[in-house]
């Protein structure tokens, strides 16, 4: 039970509209959090569905149009992503309903996964504004990656169309990739106007010091002082990359073995392909090169729950 109930409520339930992914209605385990959730937001507080093919974009921005303040995201990190996206540069605070397999972001706050403990932890927690990561503009808040990453994610979407979400199956999906896995891609990276060239199959650039802490890695300070950890995939064979990927769920990764790391606010990305399947937050897709990573410094604001709601991750 959150334990905010007799605690005075810094954010007003008529302020707050929470916009809910497609799926959300459709899945009865996500249908009933988020009724959990309203009815821990109260009468006030206003439930808005966006259905696939919408813009999210313009969805989010009429909520904003219509008086909201608080813009709750009910779904996963693709979700909070989205939402967060439309809401860069605004005013207007976003919240987050943790609905995923993975919640990085909201875990990476200390928000409780229980849905009416964390509709309290809102209705109780402090805006705060942060610094983010983009990629070509596109908003992200955990990691983007190029490589093979991005293909992961597309098996893994392929094996959750069939079978359903899980993190077994997740962990499937990355095992699969890499034993079809080919060869390793030629790219140039300039970071903070260093220019790198390498073959590598995998450059992964990371923004959540709670992902980074999570599986073992290095960086977290480089988070907070707004800059990527840049994580550059040595070796190019599968036997390479499967070790490093038991090296990563066993939190034993190894600088100048298994991975380089680059610090930098600024990075280009040029690769053979002129539009490059890029991942994103979960989310995937082509981007025109050479791709440009920027932080954007205090564009975001979010609710952070009080300490006395915060959770371990």
């Amino acid at each position: 039970m959150a334990k905010t109930q007799g605690a005075k409520l810094t954010i007003s339930p008529a302020t707050i509209c929470v916009v809910a992914n497609p799926k959300s209605g459709r899945n009865s385990k996500d249908r009933a959090a988020i009724e959990q959730a309203m009815a821990a937001f109260g009468p006030q507080a206003t439930l808005r569905r966006w259905h696939k093919g919408d813009d999210l974009d313009a969805f989010v921005q009429k909520a904003v149009d219509d008086g909201f303040t608080t813009i709750v995201a009910a779904g996963g990190d693709g979700t909070v992503m989205g939402v967060a996206h439309a809401l860069v540069g605004s005013q207007a605070q976003l919240g987050v309903l943790p609905l995923g397999t993975f919640n990085y972001f909201a875990r990476g706050l200390g928000l409780p996964q229980e849905p009416e403990a964390a509709a309290r932890a809102i209705l109780a927690g402090h805006p705060r504004r942060i610094s983010v990561g983009s990629v070509n503009g596109q908003l992200f808040l955990n990691n983007a990656s190029v490589g093979i990453y991005p293909s992961i994610l597309l098996a893994r979407e392929a094996v959750y169309d069939r079978w359903g979400r899980s993190r077994a199956l997740a962990h499937w999906s990355v095992l699969r990739t890499i034993l079809k896995f080919q060869r390793p891609k030629r790219m140039v990276l300039t970071a903070d106007g260093t220019r790198i060239e390498m073959k590598t199959p995998l450059v992964f650039v990371a923004r959540s010091a709670y992902q980074l802490e999570r599986f073992g890695l290095q960086g977290a300070q480089a988070i907070s002082d707004d800059q990527f950890a840049i994580f550059v995939a040595r070796g190019g064979t599968r036997l390479h990359l499967l070790k490093t990927a038991v090296r990563l769920a066993l939190r034993s990764v190894s600088v100048g073995d298994d991975v380089d790391v680059i610090y930098a606010r600024q990075l280009d990305i040029e690769t053979s392909r002129s539009r490059p399947l890029v991942a994103f937050d979960g989310e995937k897709r082509r981007m025109r090169g050479p791709l440009s990573f920027r932080i954007q410094s205090a564009a975001l604001s979010i609710i952070v729950p009080d300490e006395a709601d915060k959770v371990a991750a």
